[in-house]
């Protein structure tokens, strides 16, 4: 409760901050253009998100042998991005929660650990093809900035990452674990500097490495299969940037195509890069940025960025609190302990 409590504020700090820099008068003139019907229609996208997402990991569950339903897959990715915000580990106890859920179902723990970490590469590969196209735009329009390009560097460097500890999983249970073992020992001897108490344990990283061997053992297609995600992948993002277009639309502020794109990847380019949970804080300051360089006005800027947010992470989190409540009222309660 205590972080959620933290979240609230965080958010509605950045809010007053980003507000007190805008004219007030004209963000009040702009949200009384407000049309609601578009803000209900962005609600009901960001629903159907819900479901896409669900069908991308239907797509690597079969790609490892493992039958599951989308409303069940949707639930507990729902589940799993609100336990990523309320106890952030870099994704990992998301991972967990996945394990856990199919462990109750009677399916092997170690394919749907594979199943959830290789979603959240194959989701990163997605993205870059639409980061890609955003910062095409921004090129274009003289505005790609140094800031930019190191985000894309550093996220690029997330995505080879997980696609390398991923792939030394596919070949080598032993070298896997031996390299997650060194990394946890060199994060042990960091944290000792400011605790006696180990941060990581050497023995669960070889026990990682284990459930992610395990897991690839049950890979049943070619890998070529693996397109057929990032493209459930890729329609996420295109579902996220009818969002942005919606709220456009709700506040009717003129736009291009080039400035649905370009915002939408340099808002999700932060959110992923950013040190806290789903960017929170971050996103929110650095959004009205990013358009008001696309030549959008400050004001409305400000109140786009508010209204996309308020429907792409408040409405999943509260939709994941459900639906982690959900699975913990179905029966056993879920895991979320990372490596």
């Amino acid at each position: 409760m205590k972080k959620l409590l933290v979240v609230v504020i965080l958010f509605l700090g950045i809010a007053v901050v980003v507000l007190s820099f805008g004219e007030l008068e004209t963000i009040l003139r702009t949200l009384q253009k407000a049309h609601l019907g578009f803000f209900l229609l962005a609600i009901l996208i960001q629903v159907v998100w819900f479901f896409t997402t669900g069908r991308m990991y239907q797509s690597v569950y079969h790609l490892l042998g493992l039958d599951e339903t989308i409303p069940n897959l949707s639930r507990i990715a729902a589940a799993a991005n609100f336990i990523n915000i309320v106890a952030p580990t870099a994704g990992m106890g998301g991972v967990a929660l996945f394990a856990s859920e199919a462990r109750r179902r009677g399916h092997p723990a170690g394919r749907a650990t594979v199943a959830a970490a290789l979603s959240l590469s194959l989701d990163h590969a997605a993205f870059l093809c639409v980061l890609s196209l955003g910062l095409i735009v921004l090129v274009r329009r003289n505005d790609l900035h140094a800031g930019d390009l190191s985000a894309t560097l550093f996220m690029l460097g997330i995505a080879i990452s997980y696609a390398f500890i991923l792939y030394l999983g596919y070949r080598s249970e032993e070298k896997l674990g031996n390299f997650l073992a060194k990394l946890a020992n060199m994060v042990n001897r960091v944290v000792r500097f400011f605790r006696r108490k180990d941060y990581l344990s050497e023995a669960r990283a070889h026990e990682f490495a284990h459930e992610v061997a395990e897991g690839f053992s049950g890979l049943t297609e070619q890998k070529t299969s693996l397109v057929r995600p990032v493209l459930w992948g890729i329609l996420d993002k295109a579902l996220l940037m009818l969002v942005l277009l919606c709220s456009f639309l709700a506040f009717e502020v003129p736009f291009s195509a080039g400035t649905i794109i370009a915002g939408f990847s340099i808002a999700y380019l932060f959110l992923i890069v950013s040190p806290t949970p789903s960017g929170i804080g971050i996103v929110e300051g650095l959004m009205p940025v990013a358009l008001s360089s696309l030549n959008v006005d400050w004001s409305q800027a400000v109140v786009i960025t508010l209204t996309y947010r308020t429907v792409t992470f408040w409405v999943p989190f509260g939709i994941g609190a459900w639906a982690f409540r959900s699975l913990h009222a179905a029966g056993e309660e879920p895991s979320t302990n990372g490596v």
